[in-house]
């Protein structure tokens, strides 16, 4: 009999910290299984501390709860990864390539903030990839609170995804320069998200959904999120399964082009949210997504260790290009032509 699905628990602390060279090597141990059976990690020990969390959680609230034409007013392109996004304007289920017309429109409102080229003075980088952040000022919103909160929480996010790409090296056996040389002007984005079918409201015969089933696009993604229920994990047996956070632990899932980096030695496993609903009642949730997406500019091939007897199973692949259709998609309504098996597993996956 197969044991439960569950999603591990891994204490880092040990590359945290300062840990002994045997510590770190159960740390890699543990997660390099994780990342091979689940593709999802929840993780202690990553040090941020709780009064920056709290503060993040603050500065969310103070946002979403100003009124829509204010939010409205720091909308961007689509092609622009930054700023708000209003509910119903996105349909992450298209970076799949389903059918649109099956593909609702995700009911989750969020504010994006990123790496501006300008922390990256000596490269010339694309300024639409790497956009100013429109941060929000106004007579009823306290901005200096805002900013500062947000980016105390991307500074310690930001750490704890370039700590588990240190992890991830060990646990493949190959050098730390291998994911440093793709990552030290990493694209990185922090999605703030609110699933905002306000609290209270009554779902009746609508089955509402917070954000629709897709993979994440880049190398790693680092996930606060409230402790009630709406995440849902795609297992191996192509159920979904309800997943929540330990108390004081952070969500890890591995993304596309670390699938393709190992010829999906490791998983990019698929992920929705579904507003929870207790006694037909719509209930509060909020998550912020810290995506490190890697160098625009570089390039992922295969690692040669996880080249199996078949040859290499995926071409090599710009960052650039990988990310850019995936955003076309779920940003802009553009179905993705070039999903691969997590489209199938999307559409095989039950209930």
């Amino acid at each position: 009999m197969k044991p439960p699905f569950s999603v591990p628990l891994v204490d880092i602390s040990p590359y945290v910290v300062g840990g002994t060279s045997d510590a770190r090597r159960v740390v890699a141990t543990q997660l390099e299984h994780a990342c091979r059976t689940v593709g999802f990690i929840q993780v202690r020990g990553h040090g941020i501390a709780d009064a920056t969390i709290e503060g993040l959680a603050a500065a969310m609230d103070a946002f979403f709860a100003q009124p829509l034409e204010w939010k409205q007013s720091y909308r961007m392109p689509p092609e622009i990864n930054r700023g708000y996004t209003p509910p119903l304007s996105e349909a992450l289920a298209l970076t799949l390539g389903l059918d649109p017309e099956v593909s609702l429109k995700d009911y989750f409102e969020a504010f994006n903030i990123g790496v501006p080229a300008d922390a990256h003075p000596g490269l010339d980088l694309p300024r639409d990839v790497y956009a100013h952040n429109p941060w929000p000022a106004g007579p009823d919103f306290n901005a200096h609170d805002f900013r500062r909160a947000v980016e105390a929480y991307f500074v310690e996010a930001a750490r704890v995804a370039r700590t588990l790409c240190r992890i991830f090296a060990d646990a493949l056996g190959v050098p730390p320069e291998l994911f440093a040389s793709v990552t030290d002007h990493s694209a990185d984005v922090l999605r703030m998200i609110n699933y905002a079918l306000a609290p209270g409201s009554v779902a009746g015969d609508v089955d509402p959904l917070g954000m629709g089933a897709h993979t994440d696009y880049g190398i790693v993604t680092v996930l606060w999120a409230d402790r009630v229920p709406g995440l849902q994990v795609l297992g191996p047996d192509g159920l979904w399964q309800d997943v929540q956070p330990a108390e004081g632990a952070l969500l890890v899932n591995l993304g596309d082009l670390t699938a393709r980096w190992t010829n999906d030695r490791w998983l990019s496993t698929l992920h929705r949210v579904k507003p929870p609903v207790i006694d037909g009642v719509i209930q509060r949730r909020r998550s912020a997504a810290y995506f490190h997406d890697g160098n625009i500019d570089a390039v992922i091939s295969t690692i040669p260790t996880c080249i199996g007897r078949d040859g290499r199973q995926y071409p090599p692949i710009s960052i650039g290009e990988h990310l850019s259709v995936k955003l076309a998609s779920s940003r802009a309504g553009k179905p993705n032509t070039t999903a691969g098996p997590e489209a199938e597993r999307a559409r095989g996956a039950k209930g």
